[in-house]
């Protein structure tokens, strides 16, 4: 994995603003690995936020960039996924404090609620920024422990409902 790539994906109402910061990222030197869409067509963001986080986990980029019409979607799909800490902003402090507090892998963006300069500067903010560590650390240390822990209960639940008789 490359130190500067990234994965990104949109349905087709992040089709135009996930082309615009593509080429934004290739002149900055980033690798940029395009998981789609790549025509106007209808696709559910589904699809594409799942497909994304599976590039992360399998570790084919440190970052992710996921576009829909209002980044909401996307970024629960995304999010669904443990390997994946999904930030939606709207503006470059979010993106920022997603970073340094919060060590956001993957950011998340409007395609029809912000245009291309507002989200090249949020992007620049969140790849330009390193995550803090110290304190922030800890938190994230908890998440993932919450994360293992539902986990768990989710599959003894599983194997219990299959104990049971009819």
């Amino acid at each position: 994995m490359a130190e500067h790539s990234i994965v990104v994906a949109a349905d087709h109402a992040g089709l135009a603003l996930k082309t615009q910061l593509i080429a934004h990222l290739e002149t900055r030197g980033w690798t940029v690995v395009d998981l789609g869409t790549h025509n106007g067509e209808s696709v559910d963001y589904p699809d594409y936020g799942h497909a994304l986080a599976k590039a992360i986990a399998e570790g084919r980029a440190p970052f992710g960039l996921v576009v829909c019409g209002s980044g909401i979607g996307i970024s629960i799909a995304a999010n669904r996924h443990p390997s994946v800490r999904c930030a939606l902003c709207s503006e470059p402090l979010s993106a920022q404090l997603a970073r340094q507090h919060n060590d956001a892998n993957v950011l998340a963006l409007g395609g029809r609620l912000i245009g291309e300069a507002m989200a090249t500067t949020i992007l620049d903010a969140f790849l330009d920024t390193p995550f803090e560590g110290g304190r922030h650390q800890r938190r994230l240390i908890n998440l993932v422990a919450f994360h293992k822990r539902h986990r768990a209960d989710r599959q003894r639940k599983k194997e219990k409902a299959l104990c049971l008789p009819p």
